[in-house]
């Protein structure tokens, strides 16, 4: 038999030593195609909340309704943090494309932080809630408004562990393209979490305190 090694472009290779050459096949905008397809299945999920809570959202069962539990002054706050959170992150891409490393990963950690303030203040609303017996079986109302608003938390806190594991890639790798691709589908990621949180405070909240 002969000894002849096969290289990546098909040539038969002299040398019984040469290793065979493998390049790896990555389709053009594969994963902002694949991540598209998971953030529909995420609207999905939103969408089900959202309906669940539309149908259960005035069934108070004899206990407290929005009026009477949600501050809306903290929610503002929160609801600021996270837009200026979209903000950072899109200065943070504005510094990944002029190829400055570092400027990159300080927006990325400025944005980190905010969502970390965020996930605070919606944990300290839900334990005030929670201590005055506002918990999610106490109503159909709050039931389906800690689902909710916790499903959207638990996205957020999700894409803070993503963004903190890309700090990490980026001062280890750079700005190579594959560190890119997982900025962009951060970047998609988060905004959509926006988009989410704006329907949460105005269908939730702001309509929540109308009697």
């Amino acid at each position: 038999m002969s000894n002849h090694n096969v290289t990546a472009d098909g040539a038969l290779g002299a040398n019984p030593s040469s290793r065979f050459l493998v390049r790896e096949h990555h389709p053009e905008n594969g994963t902002l195609l694949g991540f598209w397809l998971y953030l529909m299945s995420d609207c999905l999920i939103f969408a089900v909340l959202f309906a669940a809570y539309a149908v259960l959202g005035r069934n108070y069962a004899g206990g407290p309704s929005g009026a009477e539990l949600f501050d809306l002054k903290l929610v503002a706050i929160n609801t600021a943090l996270l837009l200026l959170s979209s903000i950072t992150y899109g200065f943070a891409m504005l510094e990944m494309q002029k190829k400055k490393l570092k400027p990159t990963m300080i927006w990325l950690g400025i944005t980190g932080l905010l969502g970390v303030a965020f996930i605070y203040f919606e944990l300290y609303e839900f334990m005030h809630l929670i201590h005055e017996g506002a918990g999610p079986q106490r109503s159909g109302f709050l039931t389906s408004f800690f689902a909710l608003v916790g499903t959207h938390g638990l996205h957020v806190s999700f894409g803070i562990v993503w963004l903190v594991t890309l700090l990490f890639q980026l001062k280890k790798h750079g700005l190579t393209p594959e560190n890119g691709r997982r900025l962009m589908c951060l970047s998609m990621f988060w905004h959509f979490l926006d988009v989410v949180w704006i329907g949460v405070f105005t269908f939730v909240y702001l309509m929540g305190v109308l009697p």
